[in-house]
């Protein structure tokens, strides 16, 4: 038998599930901020496992995927807890904004928050202690920012045994080692030894239907792997890499214009592959930026617009063994 989730204000027992908003600040008038929140109590023994998205509020994939899992999935032989938590940043949701409109923080480098510091932090304090930290794994749902797009994967600190276990059952092709950035969710949540990935997938503003079927089979998995499924099996991507810090770079513009990509995300470029063009507005001069090395587009630019030095793409170097494999199972190129 499990055992109860406890929370302030709040008990939800083996077999329960509650809906619920729970308070986490207060509007200029006073009035309650609310967070949608969703507990699934499971009868059998099991881990607590937290899914979150939206802690930037223009970021909708992973809403859709946490509200799937809470509200369509038969639960009825769940072993543990899911604690479905589909919109963190409420008001940059309702603003559809990503970041928090108090200010104009970012709700993610707040972290585990403090109870008296400022808004953002206050906020991020009253969700961590009370359904982040109570739990024994995360997975954190993201988009790329607003004018770009990412293909699905997972990034997390596989220098941590239990995170790479975690990214691993997720099933994506690419994971992106590293803690992340201090006051992160999942760096803050994995110090506080809860092990948590971030699954980027997509782009803002949108709900991308490909992407989100993809990430509920990722859920799923990981919820084989620790046994809350039992009936499911891991899955396997038919091919994997693991990228490190020198694996990677950010290819941006040198000039500013307006760029033709040439590739979409989750294409295979070789190196010295033309990867897009910027030409000026009467196209009479261009700007070719090449792969510097045989990789993977992991995210590309969107808004084809751009000045020197912004983002053009996020490229990741396969070696000949994965690339290898890549060729033959196929890369993500999703729309």
């Amino acid at each position: 038998m499990g055992s109860p989730f406890t929370f302030d204000g709040g008990r939800v027992d083996p077999g329960e599930t509650v809906d619920f908003r729970y308070t986490v600040s207060e509007t200029y008038l006073g009035d309650p901020l609310r967070m949608p929140v969703t507990i699934i109590n499971g009868e059998g023994d099991g881990p607590r496992l937290f899914l979150s998205a939206a802690a930037h509020g223009d970021e909708l994939n992973g809403i859709e995927i946490v509200r799937e899992v809470a509200q369509e999935w038969d639960h009825s032989e769940l072993n543990g807890t899911l604690v479905c938590l589909p919109v963190l940043n409420v008001p940059g949701f309702l603003a559809q904004e990503r970041y928090l409109p108090i200010y104009d923080r970012d709700l993610n480098r707040s972290f585990p928050g403090q109870r008296d510091s400022t808004s953002a932090k206050r906020i991020a304090a009253r969700i961590f202690e009370n359904f982040i930290e109570p739990c024994d794994i995360g997975l954190d749902f993201h988009t790329s920012t607003r004018g770009r797009t990412n293909m699905l994967h997972v990034r997390g600190d596989t220098e941590d045994p239990d995170v790479e276990r975690l990214a691993k059952a997720f099933g994506s092709r690419v994971i992106i080692n590293g803690a992340g950035p201090e006051g992160t969710l999942r760096s803050a949540a994995t110090a506080a030894e809860t092990p948590t990935i971030t699954i980027e997938m997509g782009e803002a503003h949108r709900f991308q239907r490909t992407l989100i079927d993809e990430g509920l089979e990722g859920v799923v998995s990981v919820m084989a792997e620790f046994g809350m499924r039992e009936t499911e099996a891991v899955k396997w991507p038919g091919w994997r890499t693991i990228i490190e810090g020198g694996e990677k770079t950010w290819l941006r513009a040198d000039a500013g214009g307006l760029v033709e990509m040439h590739h979409d995300r989750g294409s295979i470029v070789s190196e010295g592959d033309r990867v897009c063009t910027i030409t000026n507005p009467f196209k009479t001069e261009s700007t070719v930026v090449e792969a510097p090395f045989t990789g993977l587009l992991v995210g590309i630019l969107e808004n084809p617009l751009v000045y020197p030095g912004n983002p053009l793409c996020h490229l990741v170097k396969l070696d000949e063994r994965t690339l290898s494999a890549a060729r033959m199972n196929g890369t993500i190129q999703q729309i």
